[in-house]
Order: structure tokens, then sequence, then C-alpha cells
């Protein structure tokens, strides 16, 4: 492992229907280079029980932070960012909501001829994708037997946690990366570029799914590296 001088860590944030393994790729190519990192895991229940999840993480580091949220792990950093310890924001084919937005207002009117993911109508409370659509729609450049381990170890995602609203985005005030990926069929790449440049985010684009974090982990564990050395200390706080 190489050792790396760079004061600050990384902390990953999954979203909705995985947990935390599935950042297992990323993780390692970033601590082979000798890079501090921790993966948090969140109960995907509400907004603000996420985004405190986030926190505890945050606050287990010895330094400053580099924030990075997958997917709703998007919304999730944006409202657990303004922690004082985080640094900078990187967004991974995610949703980066302003305030008074939720997941709910941000997927409810859809561009036209954007592909609709295979949301199941909810049980007790909970969202699952339909299992025969999920290769297809969350994970079309990851071989099929690990698609097919993800559609039968889904998540259970709240639906409270889709209504949940930011109050106060924290890619305002931090410096934000986004890697837009252009073969998403969750978050259509339209609206990940106008989230993307409505933060004020540098773009990095990727020719791949939602399921980036597996099927691309160079190109994330590439822009988290960027921000790594492009993000001083002393903008913690800032």
């Amino acid at each position: 492992m190489a050792e790396s001088t760079n004061p600050l860590s990384v902390v990953l944030v999954h979203g909705g229907f995985v947990d935390g393994s599935g950042w297992q790729p990323v993780y390692r190519l970033l601590r082979n280079d000798g890079y501090a990192v921790s993966v948090v895991q969140n109960p995907t229940l509400s907004l603000d029980a996420d985004a405190a999840a986030t926190r505890l993480i945050i606050d287990a580091q010895e330094g400053p932070v580099i924030l990075v949220g997958h997917s709703y792990g998007g919304a999730v950093i944006t409202e657990a960012g303004n922690h004082p310890n985080v640094a900078a924001l990187v967004y991974v084919a995610a949703f980066a909501p302003d305030a008074g937005e939720s997941l709910s207002t941000l997927i409810a009117d859809p561009p036209p001829g954007a592909p609709v993911p295979p949301i199941l109508p909810p049980r007790d409370g909970f969202l699952f994708l339909d299992r025969d659509k999920f290769h297809g729609s969350f994970a079309g450049d990851v071989p099929t037997d690990v698609a097919e381990f993800m559609a039968d170890s889904q998540v259970p995602w709240g639906v409270d946690a889709l209504g949940g609203t930011i109050k106060q985005p924290a890619w305002r005030t931090n410096p934000s990366w986004y890697l837009l990926t252009t073969e998403d069929r969750m978050i259509p790449p339209p609206a990940q570029r106008m989230m993307a440049e409505r933060a004020g985010a540098t773009v990095v684009e990727v020719p791949a799914s939602h399921s980036v974090f597996l099927s691309h982990p160079e190109a994330v564990a590439g822009l988290i590296q960027t921000a790594l050395r492009e993000t001083a200390p002393t903008e913690v706080g800032a």
C-alpha cells in the first residue's frame, strides 16, 4: 500500500436499494493509495436518520473529510455535508437537491422519453425494484451474476426517505465534483447534468450505468482522488 500524506479522509455514502458493501472496489483502490476511507451504512428509513448516521462517521475521522454520495446518497451528503469537518463533496450518479427539494419532487417530472425506474408499489412503507428488471435498469454494465445478487439482496428503501427535504444544501458552501453516468437508466443524464451545473460542480462523464461504483471503480476513485488533491484543508468550515 502506498502512503499518502494527504490529511483528508474519505467517507462513502451509499444510495437506495443497496448497502455500503458495494463500495468495496472503490474502497480498495483508495486504500491501496494510502487514503483513510470509511463507509456509512445508512438505515435508508428517512433523510434525517441517514444524515445523522453520516455525521457519526464524519465525527469519527481525525481530520477533514471528502464526502462522497451515490444516487440517494447524494441527498444525504447534501444535508450532512454542512458538518464543519467536510471539505468537499463528490456526487456519483447522484441526486443533488436544493433547499426545500426532496427526491420525490426531483423525480416527479422526468424528462420526455426518459426511462422509468422499475420501482414497485410500496409494501408496508418500503420500496423495492422489480427483480426481473434490476439488471437492465440499475446495473446494466455489471456482470449478470453480480446484478442478480444485487437484485436478490435489495435493501428495503423507506418511502419517508424520498420525502425528506433539504434544509441547507452543502454544495452552496463546499466545492463539489460530479461523476455523470451517460448510460444511466435510474437518474436520467440530463437530470444529472442539471443538478451538477446548478451546484457548480466539476463534471466528469463516464459511459456507465447507475452502478458505476462497481462497473468503473477506477473512474470513481479517480474523481475522488482529484477532489483530494485539489481540496486544501484550509477550506474546512469556509
